[in-house]
């Protein structure tokens, strides 16, 4: 196994063109690294700090930035908007049969031009969430009286750095490896892990020795549990009929298998999850300071509401499994794989052609899902248990990132693996 390992190893860095994919991929990681230090001028980043240490929101917010909020940089909104964009055009598909026949039956131009769609959706939604931001904090005191003209600028550079970092992820997955807006927001998170550790060594107490091996177990048993459910597959066997083409000349019945995985929408109903619980609460905090005095008790009211740690982890729970069964429901139509079947001349052993294999298949997928729905909102909700047990801030986290690292890094792997299998034949 470990011979394997290298022998991959030294043919990753022979292929000139897996090599080149793979730089391309660093050398995108490293962009978003030195776009996240360059900060907007203005801003007091040691107030700013010291205001987003008591603020759980912004505190989420600023470790999916990779510290580009905490900074006041230019990239600062990270892929946030592009990613609320794509939840929105996501559910005008549910909406609007023209979205949904764009996204489903016109093949990879209807993808492409879904896409788009998507990127012009992100620069309003971009200007929304820098006004918000910025008005925020300078009711704070983190950045200094703004005149029209300073806040236009702003606004401007910060969706500007918000649409660069949406192009280098797509850059990434045209030129690269693996999905490039998931590879950014892990590097996101991945960046901000050498302040936590420095932080927790600075002040480290020997009486929290169990905290960090309860943590450190709990974290292997998450990888675990991230890895096997990933990759669990249910397989419904396939039997391909026979075929007489000519005089004489047939192909044999063949028999196969579809896979079906348990965790099929992946790690994109945490993102979604998480995108929409920190978009009304940064929307709440806008209108928290508001000078009409009814908008400003009732936002006061729902933050406190959202506040309260066990309604919090409720709707996590609820929006990730939600988004869990809607996203599959989205990317995996049990009645176009059914007409696939047909059109092959395919049938599932037992099951009628048609309408059957369909509900058949829709069965198996629902059984499935709930499976992976309930496990991504456990460990979603996870790091709420944490904070409760562990009174340790930096480890409020871990669940969540630690899904999304891990479901990352296994599927470039995947793919950097199924690069390799393709030239080597």
């Amino acid at each position: 196994m470990i011979q394997l390992f290298f022998q991959k190893v030294k043919f990753v860095f022979t292929d000139e063109s897996l090599r080149m994919r793979i730089f391309f991929l660093l050398g995108g990681l490293v962009i978003f690294t030195v776009l996240r230090a360059v900060p907007i001028p203005g801003a007091d980043v040691g107030a700013l700090r010291d205001f987003m240490a008591g603020q759980q929101f912004f505190g989420l917010l600023d470790i999916f930035s990779g510290g580009g909020l905490s900074n006041f940089s230019i990239v600062m909104l990270g892929v946030g908007p592009f990613i609320t964009a794509s939840i929105i055009m996501q559910l005008m598909t549910v909406m609007s049969p023209k979205l949904k026949s764009l996204y489903h039956e016109e093949g990879e131009a209807g993808k492409k031009q879904f896409i788009q769609y998507s990127r012009m959706l992100t620069v309003p939604l971009a200007m929304i969430q820098s006004f918000g931001f910025l008005t925020l904090l300078s009711r704070e005191g983190v950045l200094g009286a703004m005149t029209p003209a300073d806040m236009m600028v702003s606004i401007i550079v910060i969706t500007a750095g918000s649409i660069l970092l949406m192009w280098i992820g797509e850059l990434i997955s045209q030129y690269g490896i693996g999905n490039g807006i998931s590879l950014l927001i892990f590097a996101g998170i991945v960046a901000s892990l050498p302040g936590v550790i420095a932080n927790r060594l600075f002040d480290f107490d020997p009486g929290e020795v169990p905290l960090y091996v309860g943590f450190i177990f709990v974290s292997i048993v998450v990888i675990l549990g991230v890895v096997i459910i990933t990759e669990a597959e249910r397989p419904i066997p396939v039997t391909y009929a026979k075929r007489v083409r000519g005089e004489g000349a047939s192909n044999k019945g063949i028999s196969t298998y579809l896979p079906l995985r348990i965790n099929q929408a992946g790690v994109i109903p945490i993102i979604f999850a998480l995108s929409i619980l920190l978009f009304p609460q940064m929307i709440l905090e806008f209108f928290r300071e508001s000078d009409i005095q009814a908008v400003a008790t009732i936002s006061q009211e729902v933050l406190m509401w959202l506040e309260n740690g066990w309604i919090y982890a409720g709707i996590y729970f609820l929006l990730v499994f939600g988004f869990t069964y809607f996203y599959t429901a989205i990317t995996f139509d049990p009645n176009n794989v059914s007409k696939n079947l047909q059109k092959g001349g395919a049938f599932v052993p037992g099951v009628r052609p048609g309408e059957h294999t369909a509900e058949y298949i829709g069965t198996v997928l629902t059984r499935l899902t709930l499976v992976g729905a309930v496990f991504l909102g456990a460990v979603a909700v996870l790091p709420l248990a944490m904070r409760a047990i562990t009174n340790i801030p930096e480890l409020a986290i871990g669940g969540t990132a630690l899904l999304i690292t891990v479901a990352v890094v296994t599927d470039l792997i995947k793919k950097i693996d199924a690069q390799i299998t393709l030239r080597e034949y």
